[in-house]
């Protein structure tokens, strides 16, 4: 008999005390060094990141931590509360806390934090407000301002939303990806449970509004990195640099053949640009 196939990639639940309620969170994690702590899209789930979980050349030198944000994925709503009797809307406010929060239940120090799309937005929240807590911040697929996805169509009962997600997504990312990785991207976007997408762009086209304030961002308290896929009509490369120029010293770039899921839809694409930037973060 052969021996089984094991993946290095394990899975794990740690308990989240936040604004006084408590979640499960399931999270992927893979190799040992410098924590990175990876944030899915709106309404989708950790296996966006499982190429990197993978990269036994990031693993060697990164713990690569891929967590589903709560209400996503594999991560239930707050346990022992009447989370059904209020409406799903993601807060600048929840999403900063709870990011801080599970950095330390695992009790990390001053880890990378790497997202995209939402995830990408709130690298430029976290370092405005609390750059000291991480050592690099690497925003994919984000902007200043990014309007006009909060609709009430994402939960109307004649729409299906599944199949809108994973249309969307199919026009988002790269059409010259790899086939397999970009109909994963979509299957991944086709997952969320029943007005999560919306509540996830509560954040991003509602709260989330930068462009009078961007300019304060420091990053002598935390590098910055905004990388953007060339074929995302979301946040643009355009719109990336607008950001970019406001914010001294933030460094952006402009990713030729990837679209709104750069890690997800063509690893070895991406990895041409993470690659310099995690050699930066080795380096000191």
């Amino acid at each position: 008999m052969t021996e089984p196939r094991l993946s290095p990639v394990t899975g794990r639940y740690v308990d989240v005390e936040l604004l006084g309620e408590t979640y499960e969170v399931f999270f992927l994690e893979a190799g040992a060094g410098i924590p990175i702590l990876c944030q899915h899209t709106a309404g989708a789930h950790n296996h966006q990141w499982r190429h990197l979980l993978r990269d036994h050349a990031v693993t060697r030198d990164f713990r690569v931590i891929a967590y589903d944000l709560p209400y996503h994925g594999k991560s239930d709503p707050p346990s022992g509360a009447r989370w059904w009797e209020r409406q799903y809307d993601l807060t600048r406010e929840f999403f900063i806390e709870f990011i801080l929060a599970f950095s330390a239940a695992l009790r990390l120090e001053r880890p990378v934090f790497i997202g995209s799309s939402m995830g990408g937005v709130v690298c430029l929240h976290l370092a405005a407000e609390c750059p000291e807590r991480f050592r690099a911040l690497i925003a994919l697929e984000a902007a200043e301002y990014t309007p006009g996805q909060y609709t009430d169509w994402w939960v109307h009962p004649g729409i299906d939303v599944s199949s809108v997600s994973a249309s969307m997504a199919a026009g988002l990312a790269s059409p010259v990806a790899p086939e397999a990785d970009r109909r994963l991207t979509m299957w991944y976007d086709s997952q969320a449970a029943p007005g999560v997408i919306k509540g996830d762009l509560y954040f991003y086209s509602v709260e989330h509004d930068l462009r009078e304030t961007a300019s304060l961002i420091d990053t002598r308290g935390v590098p910055l990195y905004l990388l953007t896929g060339e074929y995302d009509y979301l946040s643009t490369p355009e719109q990336t640099q607008v950001t970019a120029d406001k914010i001294r010293g933030a460094t952006a770039v402009a990713m030729a053949g990837l679209g709104h899921y750069p890690m997800s839809e063509d690893h070895n694409t991406f990895m041409r640009y993470l690659r310099p930037i995690l050699g930066q973060i080795l380096s000191g």
